[in-house]
């Protein structure tokens, strides 16, 4: 009984540890979020020359009117997000695997079963996310977006959206947010896996393969960002159109792609690379040395009787 209980603290302490570290890995990358999708959203006379433009122009207001604007949701959310993505991917994976090791079209099947479960979550947190991050003013420019209505937090956005669209305003982009992440979630998880193992079988990282897993989860995460890039600039601009100027996906890309041309589609690339090692890198730390403790811990208990 008291090794039960023992487990329970130590289960309970280390789910803690990992949302408090996935937590931390969001709120340094949110300012590049935030950049990301000012850089994808302004058009005409308050487009930015560049990342240095953005985060400059970014500065001008603040760290919460600013980098850290429409972080709440998605910090609210990220336990529930990622319990689903790597709950789904670990059912499917036994599921699709059954009693033979896993293969990488295995993890791909099972990591794109993660990235479309998570979705019934995600979206909403992000249209709000979106539409408070593309409020920012470009510092300096004037624009015809002065008539829309400034929000001042997430629960205002929250209660516009639903005010003027309802369901179907909460979940705008939805079609869009799965062609970026339920194939580009499958591409994250095995492209972990080859680098993880190929750091492993040279014998390039620590004895728990932590470092495996920092370098494994980070170049995962920027280089499947960067497949997903020409999705993500679309989802953006979708959500963040309170104006209702895009009828949909295929509008959306066809209007930005005639008049800024095909360079539009990966608009906010580095910034979003950048952001993805670190915190890609401290999500697949401190979930496989999760599972790990938790395999140890039932090896223990099956040897013992417990």
């Amino acid at each position: 009984m008291f090794r039960k209980k023992s487990f329970l603290c130590t289960l309970d302490n280390m789910c803690g540890g990992v949302l408090s570290a996935g937590m931390v890995g969001m709120v340094v990358g949110h300012p590049f979020d935030t950049t990301k999708v000012q850089m994808q959203t302004q058009e005409g006379a308050a487009r930015y020359k560049g990342t240095l433009d953005a985060m400059t122009s970014i500065k001008h207001h603040g760290l919460l009117r600013g980098f850290f604007r429409g972080l709440s949701y998605p910090l609210v959310s990220y336990g529930g997000v990622n319990a689903i993505i790597f709950g789904v991917y670990g059912a499917s994976l036994r599921m699709v695997a059954e009693d033979r090791t896993p293969g990488l079209w295995d993890v791909f099947v099972a990591g794109c079963a993660g990235g479309a479960a998570q979705l019934v979550l995600a979206c909403p947190v992000d249209v709000v996310k979106c539409r408070l991050q593309a409020q920012i003013p470009h510092e300096g420019v004037k624009t015809a977006a002065g008539h829309q209505e400034y929000f001042t937090g997430p629960t205002q956005c929250t209660r516009a959206v639903w005010r003027q669209s309802g369901l179907r305003g909460m979940y705008r982009g939805l079609g869009t947010m799965a062609l970026r992440d339920v194939p580009t979630y499958g591409i994250y998880l095995v492209l972990y896996e080859i680098i993880s193992s190929a750091l492993h079988a040279r014998g390039l990282t620590d004895s728990r393969g932590i470092v495996a897993d920092v370098i494994g989860g980070g170049l995962a995460g920027s280089m499947s960002w960067f497949c997903a890039m020409p999705f993500d600039v679309i989802k953006s601009r979708l959500q963040a159109d309170s104006a209702g100027r895009y009828r949909g996906f295929l509008h959306c890309w066809s209007v930005a792609v005639k008049q800024e041309g095909l360079p539009v589609l990966y608009r906010g690339t580095l910034v979003t690379c950048l952001r993805g090692f670190p915190v890609n890198a401290a999500t697949f730390m401190v979930y496989t040395q999760l599972l790990k403790h938790l395999k140890t811990y039932d090896s223990e208990s099956q040897t013992t009787g417990a």
